[in-house]
């Protein structure tokens, strides 16, 4: 892989240029995770005997690397994010394909651990390229079309599972594998195919922590916590309370995804025209009432249907949250963007080291407890994105803030 000037890309066919890269890896990551997560609970509940609290644990295993995903900096030193990048995709692809191999919670465990290093480090080295290679006036819309390109392959994964898994009597161990091998393969076209793309701004490689970004921090710890409740318990109740079967399960994944594809570049064209204020007001507004009515279920059992339209509208404002890169994109120096995506991430993942576990015992007595939590941080990160500037900018970091000094 050559070295290359950021500002020389667009010189290169418009499939090698930097824009083109990072829709590669958007579409080569969701086809091993995608798949990993849509067979996750059934695989644990089937094949292992997983309960609540096992799943639990499970995740909160799955969020140390996510925890630890400050390690980044220390890497960057010696490695380029864009290689990073590649190399976590294949530890993430190789990990998934081996997830069957040994269906015992020591061993599902393991392969867990692995695969999550892969895709936490991945993920963090990938914001951090999004906010170098993407500027700042197309970063909203071109965030909103990443989203769809990578809706747009877990949702082809979950059409394959939907038409093959019973038509072909498909075994979890095939069907990891496979998808698995497919992001290797991915991973290893882009490291064939592409340059090293050389940032006009270097990044500090050493960990920092600004006070004027303390805002971005608490919407990133808030993000994190809220989010983890959704990805373990939602899921995992369609499976554990109405039964639903693996096709049946994926079948809602992939209407999910429709709809994600369908919004996800509208949603960046408004967070570009309306602001990141008005997108993260009105996301958390809705997460609040959504996540009340997912307690609901427990109460007045609505039923499957309503479990299922609750499980799409929240994928819906998930969406929004982009609006949290393009703000940190707007009020940060730019040498800052790859050791703060690192920071950000480790702190976006330290409620998800405990919360799982912690709430996998709270969900064997009490449900709907987990999710009135939910929307208490909702309403929480609710009050914080009222904070936001409808323009920010370095040193207009929060409508509190007086003008500061940039590297403060």
């Amino acid at each position: 892989m050559r070295t290359l000037p950021l500002a020389d890309a667009s010189g290169l066919p418009a499939w090698r240029r930097p824009p083109a890269l990072l829709m590669l890896m958007a579409c080569a990551m969701p086809i091993a995770f995608a798949t990993w997560s849509a067979l996750l609970n059934n695989f644990t509940v089937e094949v292992a005997g997983f309960q609540g609290d096992d799943i639990g644990l499970l995740h909160t295993i799955r969020e140390i690397p996510g925890f630890l995903a400050v390690g980044v900096i220390a890497i960057i030193v010696f490695v380029r994010e864009q290689v990073l990048a590649l190399i976590a995709l294949i530890l993430l692809g190789v990990a998934t394909a081996l997830t069957a191999q040994v269906p015992s919670l020591t061993g599902i465990l393991t392969l867990t651990l692995l695969s999550s290093i892969g895709f936490h480090y991945y993920e963090t080295v990938n914001q951090s390229l999004q906010l170098q290679w993407l500027p700042k006036d197309r970063a909203p819309r071109m965030l909103g079309i990443l989203l769809a390109i990578g809706n747009g392959a877990t949702f082809v994964a979950y059409g394959l599972l939907v038409l093959t898994w019973r038509a072909f009597d498909l075994s979890y161990n095939f069907v990891y594998a496979v998808a698995g091998g497919t992001t290797v393969l991915l991973a290893l076209a882009a490291f064939a195919l592409y340059p090293q793309f050389e940032s006009p701004h270097p990044q500090t490689k050493r960990m920092i922590l600004r006070r004027r970004y303390w805002l971005y921090y608490l919407l990133q710890f808030m993000s994190g916590a809220r989010r983890q409740i959704f990805i373990v318990f939602a899921a995992f109740m369609m499976v554990e309370r109405y039964g639903l079967d693996v096709h049946q399960i994926t079948a809602l994944f992939m209407g999910t995804l429709a709809i994600n594809m369908a919004t996800a570049p509208l949603i960046g064209r408004a967070v570009g025209h309306f602001g990141e204020r008005a997108a993260l007001i009105l996301e958390y507004a809705g997460l609040a009432i959504i996540f009340v009515l997912y307690a609901g279920l427990y109460h007045f059992d609505w039923g499957v249907w309503v479990a299922g339209a609750l499980y799409m509208a929240n994928h819906v404002f998930f969406s929004l949250a982009l609006a949290i890169k393009t703000y940190f994109q707007k009020i940060a120096a730019p040498g800052d963007i790859a050791p703060t995506a690192a920071v950000a991430f480790t702190i976006n993942h330290i409620a998800a080291v405990f919360l799982p576990a912690a709430l996998g015992l709270l969900w064997l007595t009490s449900p709907m407890a987990v999710f009135v939590l939910a929307a208490g941080m909702a309403l929480v990160s609710l009050g914080l994105s009222t904070l936001v500037p409808r323009h920010p900018v370095p040193g207009q970091e929060t409508i509190l803030a007086r003008p500061l000094a940039v590297a403060e």
